[in-house]
């Protein structure tokens, strides 16, 4: 009877290839499988962590999968795309870059078993791409709408992510965090339009997760420059951004000044304090009396007499600001950068109730500015932790649980977690098989198989019995309990959206797009051609 059903080969539909393309296409499948397996230990909350011992002596603790494997020395082009792929889905929702990998090394897997029975590399590539574009569409079908005014569904979102973090006993704190970011610097006019790094992450070392704080204004890893005593707290503060230097100019670096006697060397003096007495008197001039100094590389941004008049101006100095900083705090304090002293006009400066150097203990000091007036779509987060591989791992996940949230943003649609949507795809995808003829029905089948991997995976990785826990997974599939999939916590299966296990749909569409275009690349490929 199982004879019988199964689909008949049609004419050319089986395929022998030589064995030089076989080989080359063997080599890169195991090549990306490999890759794959590296990662997989990583996926889910009850996943492993990895060390990344880097060539300079860094090391980087982290579990994840965009992270390990962009620090991955890998040599093999198929490998490659491997890495490509985990940076595509980080680029497009952020977070599940590991499940991306780790599908991606499932569809091979089955590809090259489907290779060993003989089916055409093309038949199975064109195979997979409908089996894709019909799992989008189910999943978009099962997919729950969702409003971003709900804050709750938002942090339910973000919760999920972080749950698969070291940090994930922080994610009381993080997530709503994140969603806060998120709402402050939403445009209603332009949802789409969400730029991340509209969101500045200050990390400093020397306290717990627990202390990090979202800043209502604008936060600077700088300290006041303080040389002549200058002031380090300035109430209804006017900022001026400037781009110039403070400081007598000098000569080209080829140029050379002789000077022969000391009445040269009195007027040289003179010129350059009355130099500096006019830039100041200028400054003064415009209500300004706070600066925040651009870094530059050609001459010092003050010198110790410019400091000693400014401080006599009573304006506070803050130098040394980065120049990819200078677009946000632009856009945050709501004042132009200016390039040149005759440019200073009270209409160019931001206007604040109080900037003032903050002192955090043994994690240094920082330039709080808060109060801002008409503060841009911008927002702060002063993130804190113990040392700096904790710091460097809180870093990363606050920007996935950011990305989450931006995906919904995007794309206002959740699914349950919990291995739950692949479970119910790897169903309906089977069922859909059976409705196929020829080699068709058994690459679908073969993709339906490939996606058990996620919830095969985050059972093995939570020490249960996978193949036990999977077969009820496809029991509850089955009798139509769509959104069962695996607590890791109660070591059983249950009802993901009664659990508030969620994730965008975004990132689970995006992650089968890019997978399957990877795997059909590579069963494409059947010959490394080197150049000189």
């Amino acid at each position: 009877m199982a004879a019988a059903a199964a689909p008949v080969a049609r004419k050319g539909e089986t395929y022998r290839e030589n064995s030089k393309k076989k080989d080359v296409r063997i080599m890169n499948i195991e090549a990306a499988k490999a890759v794959a397996d590296a990662v997989r230990t990583s996926l889910g909350p009850r996943g492993m962590d990895k060390m990344v011992a880097q060539a300079d002596g860094e090391v980087i603790i982290t579990n994840d999968g965009a992270t390990i494997l962009n620090k991955m020395k890998v040599e093999q082009p198929a490998a490659k795309m491997l890495v490509d792929l985990a940076k595509s889905q980080d680029v497009v929702a952020g977070d599940g870059t590991t499940s991306v990998t780790v599908m991606c090394g499932a569809l091979l897997r089955k590809s090259l078993e489907l290779l060993e029975r003989g089916v055409h590399p093309t038949v199975i590539s064109d195979a997979f791409g409908r089996a894709a574009d019909k799992a989008v569409e189910v999943l978009t079908d099962s997919a729950i709408p969702v409003s971003i005014e709900d804050r709750e569904a938002l942090i339910r979102a973000a919760n999920t992510s972080l749950s698969s973090k070291i940090i994930s006993q922080n994610s009381a704190l993080l997530s709503p965090m994140a969603v806060d970011c998120l709402m402050k610097i939403l445009d209603p006019a332009r949802p789409d339009l969400l730029d991340l790094k509209d969101v500045k992450v200050v990390v400093k070392s020397g306290a717990t997760i627990d202390d990090s704080e979202m800043i209502d204004g604008l936060v600077l890893d700088l300290k006041a420059a303080k040389g002549a005593n200058g002031p380090t707290r300035m109430e209804n503060a006017k900022v001026a951004l400037i781009q110039f230097q403070v400081s007598p100019p000098k000569t080209d670096i080829e140029n050379n000044v002789i000077i022969s006697d000391y009445a040269q060397m009195d007027r040289i003096l003179k010129e350059e304090r009355n130099y500096i007495l006019q830039m100041v008197k200028k400054i003064k001039a415009s209500g300004a009396n706070v600066l925040l100094i651009q870094k530059s590389i050609l001459r010092d941004a003050v010198t110790e007499l410019s400091l000693h008049y400014l401080a006599k101006a009573k304006i506070m100095v803050v130098k040394d600001v980065e120049r990819e900083d200078i677009e946000f705090i632009s856009k945050t304090l709501g004042c132009l950068p200016i390039a040149h002293v005759d440019h200073m006009r009270p209409e160019k400066l931001g206007h604040a109730a109080m900037v003032e150097e903050a002192d955090l203990g043994k994690g240094g000091k920082v330039i709080k500015v808060t109060g801002i007036e008409n503060q841009g779509r911008t927002a702060t987060v002063l993130l804190r932790g113990s040392n700096k591989l904790a710091l460097g791992e809180a870093d990363r996940s606050l920007h996935d649980a950011l990305c989450v949230v931006r995906c919904l943003v995007q794309k206002r649609y959740l699914i349950a977690g919990g291995g739950s949507p692949e479970m119910e795809l790897s169903y309906q995808l089977s069922k859909w098989a059976k409705t196929l003829v020829g080699m068709e029905s058994y690459c679908v089948r073969a993709f339906a198989e490939a996606l058990e991997i996620i919830p095969y995976t985050l059972a093995e990785n939570a020490g249960l019995n996978p193949i036990e826990i999977v077969t009820q997974l496809r029991l509850h599939h089955a009798s139509g309990q769509r959104h069962h999939g695996i607590n890791v916590r109660k070591g059983a299966t249950t009802d993901m959206m009664e659990e508030n296990v969620v994730q965008p749909l975004l990132v689970t569409t995006s992650a089968l797009a890019l997978a399957t275009e990877a795997a059909r690349l590579i069963l494409k490929i059947d010959d490394i051609v080197p150049t000189r």
